[in-house]
């Protein structure tokens, strides 16, 4: 799926003026929660990070909070005994949170550290605005301590704080809704608890009535992004619908251009990840009892690791959903019995795909797998390269053209003529990831019709080692 406009013209500022003036680069975590020194990269001005539930999502937003202290008295610090206590059945030791950081041309680093008793290292932090908000913690107006009071008492309006135009623009935008007026207001009867307050339609309604994805969201965009500052955000899908998502991040992809700020948020939603480039995708992957970090990964692999649903014996990882019709196709013409006994899994970028090779090589994980790269790719330990020394939509283009596109046309229901100039057309693209879409769009056909037509008649024609040897590693596997 393409980035949106929002995040596209926040990808080409970033590139451009080089990343922002203030930035945590990275982050190594020791003896919390289960964290031995991975390092987790910041290589984006948003990044998710992804995982089954305890696998250290929060962790890491806890630790990032922890690595500022607030430029000035009125701003918030955040203190590491706050997120990780001392109790009766918590007493570790050696406990350490290492930091890289960005101050202007500067590239620094620094830790907070816990070698005994106490946490050292935290008047030296540097300076920044950090703003840590956990969506997965609100509850419902009228489930929160301190408000039942307020509903069951006669009560008038105290003083509020509106919304912006602007912030009333964006809050209709996310939510799909044309709200007149939004607002922070507190009762007469508390002063402390404050209470979200909509108009639409010339009717008003409290918190006490709304569902719980505006209240989520208002309270989010009644926060102001601090300028250069830090934003961690814990399960920002809260209560929110797939396009109330997308929307939410093409906002903050706009803020974080406009306001030059970093946001780090933690997901196991795949229309998040959706949103942001590759770079900006971390997966938590917890093998043999150790945390691995990937990075780039798909929607498709998060949501395979996250769900038990598809239990195949062997898992094959493939780059991108056009390799995973090739793969298919050629399992399904040369070994159906082996096809159905595995579950295909595009990845994203390649360098993940090497990283899981050598786990793969390692034996780390729990059922059969293997790894393709695409033929451009250079070997790699553990992978095997699919066809050809090209990208699938070069190899399967280009030996099908050679063929007359065979019985291609039969298949999506054109004629020869129609396919043929289609295809060929496409071929005169510079990037051949655009070969696909365009001959089908002048084929009235969909791109995914046409290029499993594709790969089957490719699949057919082809009988030799090319296959033969992808047939052999999935065989071994299962084996």
């Amino acid at each position: 799926m393409a980035l949106s406009n929002e995040m596209r013209r926040l990808e080409t500022r970033w590139r451009n003026q080089n990343g922002w003036p203030k930035w945590l680069e990275w982050l190594e975590i020791r003896n919390i929660r289960g964290w031995t020194e991975q390092r987790i990269s910041l290589d984006f001005p948003i990044v998710a990070i992804v995982g089954e539930n305890g696998s250290g999502k929060s962790t890491i937003l806890q630790a990032a909070a922890c690595t500022y202290q607030s430029p000035n008295s009125a701003g918030r610090t955040f203190f590491p005994s706050e997120f990780f206590p001392e109790t009766a059945w918590d007493t570790e030791q050696d406990l350490r949170v290492r930091y890289a950081y960005k101050q202007g041309d500067q590239h620094l680093d620094h830790s907070v550290r816990k070698p005994t008793t106490r946490w050292l290292g935290q008047p030296e932090r540097p300076k920044r605005d950090v703003l840590h908000i956990d969506l997965s913690r609100l509850q419902p107006v009228g489930t929160r301590v301190g408000y039942a009071r307020i509903a069951k008492n006669k009560h008038l309006e105290g003083n509020s704080t509106p919304f912006t135009a602007d912030q009333v623009s964006r809050l209709s935008q996310i939510m799909c809704r044309d709200y007149d007026l939004a607002k922070m207001a507190l009762s007469t009867i508390d002063s402390t608890r404050e209470i979200p307050v909509l108009s639409k339609a010339g009717k008003t309604y409290s918190g006490f009535h709304q569902g719980s994805g505006e209240i989520t969201t208002m309270e989010l965009l009644a926060k102001q992004l601090p300028r250069y500052g830090l934003v961690l955000i814990d399960e920002i899908e809260s209560s929110l619908h797939p396009r109330a998502q997308r929307r939410l991040m093409r906002d903050l992809a706009t803020a974080a251009r406009d306001r030059e700020c970093q946001i780090i948020l933690s997901t196991h939603s795949p229309y998040i990840l959706e949103e942001l480039p590759l770079s900006a995708r971390i997966y938590i992957l917890e093998t043999g009892g150790r945390k691995e970090i990937v990075n780039g990964v798909s929607p498709q692999f998060a949501m395979t690791k996250m769900d038990d649903e598809n239990h195949p014996e062997c898992e094959l990882y493939v780059e991108d959903n056009r390799a995973a019709t090739w793969l298919a196709e050629i399992l399904s013409r040369k070994a159906p019995q082996l096809f159905v006994r595995c579950s295909i899994i595009p990845f994203g970028a390649a360098n993940l795909g090497i990283a899981l090779g050598q786990m793969v090589s390692a034996n780390r994980f729990p059922r059969p797998t293997r790894v393709f790269l695409d033929g451009d790719q250079g070997d790699a330990v553990g992978c095997t390269l699919l066809p050809g020394e090209d990208a699938p939509e070069r190899v399967v283009f280009e030996d099908l053209r050679v063929q007359n596109w065979r019985h291609v046309w039969t298949r999506v229901g054109r004629d020869l003529a129609s396919v043929s100039d289609a295809c060929q057309n496409a071929m005169t693209l510079a990037d051949h990831h655009e070969w696909v879409l365009s001959a089908a769009n002048r084929l009235f056909c969909g791109g995914d019709v046409l290029w499993q037509a594709m790969c089957s008649e490719w699949a057919e024609m082809v009988a030799d080692e090319r296959t033969q040897t992808i047939v052999d590693q999935v065989a071994d596997a299962l084996d």
